[in-house]
């Protein structure tokens, strides 16, 4: 062991080399003025003869060792951007190349200077960059509202987000892993904030393995100015013009404010944000039941609205020892609250079947679902790079968060009665603490890069969970020993990898492994009751990429991934939902796994770009919401594994600039998805298939004296589930801009959900059904929303936003 010890110090730590002949420089990206890591670099003899290669690390460095002095040759190039050579000469057996700016080839040099256009889109070696700023009618929203744009992201009535038709992947900001429910984690960022966003449909090993369909990247706005920087925006929403006659008016209105300073070696930023977006809604359903032969139908109409705001602080600090070590900090502290009221009159049916014989009841259901969450947390990171080309990084987290929230359920006789049928609360609190701990090596060797890491990831959440009824008469309420619990989680995640990545004439490749071992722990205070489980999984990862053509690229890659289960989907204990619903976890839910094979083309011209990937998917015990009958007015929604799931599919995305005036984004997603299994203990079979499509359009007018408009569509259509189908979903949106002569202001009026009286957009019904019940609800959501909008920036080029995002209590939100 001491002696292979040696030789592990040796090979990565030493610092001593041959004298050869040595070759170096970094790569910028002219455009974002960001390091550009996984450019291509090739030394060459004047015949064009190929002497060595290597790629850029993730500061844009390069390295290279020579015995020759010749005639050589220096070529940088990379999917989307102009190639470059330079002629190599050496001075004291040291050629520094300097600083070098890569250019994209999608927009011309004049485009750049004039206009101050980035390019819209471009390929890296493992992902595919959009810029956010071509979609400006997400100008006043989040991160979500961009995102939403790109090929293969779908958004539902609910607001889920999907990529590749899943809900399951992970989120980076700035390249940092986050853990939270995605919803929440992209309604904290500003889209103002947003430079790209990245999709990473591959990964490699020295990414978490979580996320069944990738990762999506967001990169917020950078540049390497001193001095300050000061960027502002406001909005307000104009009263709704159809409010379904809800009980409460939405209101909508946010304010941002993001402050940075940078000089020399300290670089200091802070953010404060605060939006309101409530939400007016119409909700109709038809739900019936059948058990001992006697049919319970119970349809439903009424309102269905959002209450949601969300305020937060954050503060970052950046300070740089060295040119070889710096440390990151920062802080973040908030609060997010949403309510859900949903006052329905229920129209309840009871028909015996063999008898015919019925009777009926009529009675109106207030319920107001609130969730609220405080969050704090700190994270540390600190690189060194040392001399011999290796760099160590060590980075921690913890996190402390607030969870609680309650829903009230009151069945009445009738609308604005006082006489109650029914009467319960579901008090929780859910408080949660969790750290991660991570560490991050990387060594130069021949013509690659190999990486090791380890990562620690620990949360506990101690909660308390209640259903009570009242005591009718009275003003006490006693609790439900059935539905009532604490439950403490405890999670404990540690994970290794491996990985080397490097360059072969014209090919690109990467390739590791990643091993993890999980152990999940469970208590149920009610049933004095533990339960365990120790998962070790393996997830291996292999990107390679060929050079067909000089702006033409093919890829092949396969990766194994997993969707991990949350405290919601495991709690056992329901909760009411609404009047007709119980919501109810599992235990014993295991995690999906998940095998990615895909190949692609990626194709970049003169005016635009191209990608086409077609991709197969395979999950083992894939999770499942399915309902079930507990009594004759009531369903569950339960969360279980449900066999195995396939998926193959196509994404494509289409970059044009047609002419000065007129540009487009057109991307989309079609899969089959089919799924095939038992639930509920093997008692119920499911087989279920269906293709699906979603479609993303923006259409851009540059008009004269800095006037802009653009127009976006998101289509996403029918879809299979293990009991029913999804409808389709529509939102179109149009936005006009008018920004100054400065560019430091712009005001904007937007026009978003536009529907006209046609009845066709933000609408989405979902249906479900088995051999004792069957259920279908509308969700009708508010159309035609009239938002205006300025925003001001200090500095005419923006610097990076490096503030820290609540990572693991979000999901749980």
């Amino acid at each position: 062991m001491k002696s292979l010890f040696t030789i592990f110090l040796s090979i990565f730590f030493s610092s001593s080399f041959a004298q050869n002949n040595i070759i170096k420089g970094k790569i910028i990206d002219s455009i974002s003025q960001k390091p550009f890591s996984g450019a291509s670099i090739y030394l060459k003899q004047k015949n064009n003869d190929l002497v060595k290669s290597v790629i850029t690390n993730n500061k844009g460095d390069f390295f290279l060792e020579t015995m020759g002095t010749q005639s050589l040759l220096l070529e940088i190039s990379a999917a989307g951007y102009q190639t470059l050579q330079l002629p190599v000469a050496f001075s004291n057996q040291i050629f520094d190349a300097g600083i070098i700016l890569m250019k994209p080839n999608l927009v011309s040099l004049s485009d750049i200077v004039i206009e101050g256009k980035k390019a819209p889109n471009y390929f890296k070696l493992d992902r595919q960059v959009f810029n956010a700023n071509q979609f400006t009618n997400a100008t006043n929203g989040t991160a979500a509202d961009i995102i939403k744009n790109l090929p293969s992201v779908s958004v539902n009535g609910l607001g889920e987000i999907s990529l590749r038709g899943s809900t399951s992947f992970l989120v980076l900001i700035n390249g940092k892993p986050t853990q939270g429910d995605v919803v929440f984690i992209l309604g904290q960022l500003p889209a103002a904030s947003i430079e790209n966003i990245e999709i990473i449909s591959n990964p490699g090993a020295s990414f978490d393995a979580d996320g069944k369909s990738g990762i999506i990247n967001i990169v917020t706005k950078s540049n390497i100015q001193n001095g300050w920087m000061i960027q502002t925006s406001g909005m307000i929403g104009a009263p709704p013009i159809n409010d379904f006659e809800n009980k409460r008016n939405p209101n909508r209105y946010n304010v941002d404010f993001n402050a940075g300073y940078r000089k020399n070696k300290l670089d200091f930023n802070i953010g404060i944000n605060y939006l309101r977006n409530d939400n007016a809604g119409f909700r109709e359903g038809d739900v019936f039941t059948i058990t001992n032969n006697i049919k319970t139908s119970f349809p439903s109409n009424g309102e269905r609205s959002f209450k949601k705001y969300n305020y937060g602080f954050r503060m970052g600090l950046n300070y740089q020892f060295n040119k070889n070590t710096n440390i990151t900090t920062g802080f973040y502290s908030g609060k997010k609250y949403q309510s859900r009221v949903a006052n329905l009159q229920y129209e309840l049916t009871r028909e015996n079947l063999l008898t015919l014989d019925r009777n009926n009841l009529s009675y109106w259901n207030e319920n107001d679902q609130q969730k609220k969450g405080k969050f704090t947390l700190t994270n540390i990171d600190l690189n060194h790079e040392f001399s011999n080309h290796s760099k160590l990084t060590i980075s921690a987290l913890y996190e402390n968060a607030n969870l609680y929230g309650n829903t009230n359920n009151n069945n009445l006789k009738s609308f604005n009665s006082a006489d109650t049928l029914q009467y319960t609360i579901n008090p929780y609190s859910n408080p949660l603490n969790a750290i991660r701990i991570k560490s991050d090596f990387t060594k130069k060797i021949n013509n690659g890069s190999f990486q090791m890491g380890y990562q620690y990831r620990y949360d506990i959440q101690d909660g308390n969970f209640l259903y009570k009824t009242n005591i009718l008469g009275t003003s006490e309420f006693k609790i439900d020993s059935l539905f009532s619990s604490g439950v403490k989680a405890i999670n404990h995640i540690h994970a290794g990898y491996v990985q080397y990545s490097g360059l072969f004439k014209k090919f690109n490749y990467n390739a590791g492994l990643r091993m993890e071992v999980t152990n999940r722990n469970l208590y149920f205070s009610t049933l004095n009751k533990t339960t365990q489980i120790q998962l070790y999984n393996f997830f291996p990862a292999l990107q390679i990429s060929y050079k067909a053509f000089e702006k033409t690229n093919l890829k092949i890659g396969y990766n194994r991934r997993i969707k991990r289960t949350n405290n919601y989907e495991l709690n056992p204990f329901p909760e009411r939902e609404h009047a007709e619903t119980l919501e109810q976890g599992d235990p014993n839910l295991l995690p999906e796994l998940i095998g990615n094979y895909e190949a692609g083309i990626e194709r970049s011209f003169k005016k635009g770009s191209l990608f086409a990937t077609i991709y197969y998917q395979t999950t083992q015990n894939p999770i499942q919401r399915v309902n079930k009958v507990f009594n004759d007015s009531i369903l569950v929604r339960a969360f279980t594994n449900a066999g195995k799931a396939v998926q193959l599919g196509l994404e494509a995305n289409l970059n044009i600039k047609v002419n000065p005036i007129w540009s487009f984004v057109f991307g989309g997603n079609v899969y089959q998805y089919r799924i095939k299994g038992n639930i509920f203990n093997n008692s119920i079979a499911i087989n279920n298939s269906s293709w699906v499509y979603s479609i993303n359009s923006t259409q851009s007018i540059n008009l004269p004296k800095l006037w802009s408009a653009q127009l976006s569509i998101n289509y996403l259509s029918n879809r299979a589930t293990a009991q029913g189908n999804d409808g389709r979903f529509l939102t179109p949106h149009l936005t006009i801009k008018k920004t100054t002569a400065d560019k430091r202001w712009s005001f904007q009026l937007q026009w978003l959900n536009i529907d006209a009286g046609m009845q066709q957009s933000n609408r989405q019904r979902i249906t479900t059904s088995g051999k004792d019940f069957y259920t279908t609800t509308n969700y009708i959501y508010e159309t035609d929303q009239i938002q205006f909008s300025t925003s001001f920036n200090l500095s005419k080029r923006n610097r990076k936003i490096v503030l820290p995002i609540s990572e693991i209590g979000e999901k749980e939100f």
